[in-house]
């Protein structure tokens, strides 16, 4: 019996992540909309699955700030302010200010191996489909870039946590990338210059890319603004 309901649980967690995963992606890819309310039951409906584990899902991905929950009306996908992105923009900044001048201290010894080949690699993924204005494309290398660049050079909190501002940041950007017409313009493709600073442990030069990369952000929003 022990051993039947340890297996559930290790089910019902796995499925709690799989959606929300894919809800996750669902908000990136734009079909569920900043401000669209839904419930419970219609996403276990929509996916097939009970009540439990989407609603732990759901609640995941509000303490997550992607979703924002109504006690009597269940959950909307939360609606970041342009004053919202401009914060990000500022937090990106000082968070990548204090890690890279950490690895820039002690040096590149320690990038390398298969883990930064799979950075690399990523890195040219993202930067391809930004100069082709490929936005979905776009979205899933370039998070996972920087989730695998940032678990190289900072400790696991810091890396959620740069992880998790991306994906805010792209829940913010989306609705306004889709409809833009000179988006390839306006999608960001320093991934390789970056990572082959980190790798050369140039502060200087990594400092030059990352304060590029959020000038080009802050750009883009005074651009929104007008």
């Amino acid at each position: 019996m022990r051993g039947t309901g340890s297996n559930s649980a290790v089910t019902r967690n796995t499925l709690r992540q799989q959606i929300a995963d894919a809800l996750r992606d669902e908000v990136l890819a734009g079909r569920l909309k900043p401000g669209q309310e839904f419930t419970v039951k219609q996403i276990a409906e929509q996916y097939g699955v009970s009540a439990t584990p989407v609603r732990e899902a759901l609640v995941d991905l509000s303490a997550q700030g992607l979703l924002d929950s109504d006690q009597h009306r269940g959950f909307k996908v939360h609606q970041f302010s342009l004053d919202d992105y401009r914060d990000m923009i500022e937090a990106r900044s000082l968070i990548g200010d204090g890690v890279f001048k950490h690895v820039a201290e002690r040096g590149p010894s320690r990038l390398h191996g298969k883990a930064l080949v799979s950075v690399r690699r990523r890195a040219e993924e993202a930067a391809r489909a930004a100069r082709g204005g490929d936005l979905d494309i776009l979205i899933g290398y370039d998070l996972r870039f920087w989730r695998e660049l940032s678990s190289l050079v900072a400790n696991r909190y810091i890396s959620d946590f740069v992880y998790r501002l991306r994906v805010q940041v792209w829940v913010f950007a989306v609705p306004y990338l889709r409809g833009d017409a000179e988006l390839s313009e306006w999608l960001w493709s320093g991934h390789e210059e970056l990572v082959d600073a980190v790798t050369r442990g140039d502060e200087e030069a990594v400092r030059a890319v990352i304060r590029a990369y959020n000038d080009h952000a802050l750009a883009w929003a005074d651009r929104l603004e007008q």
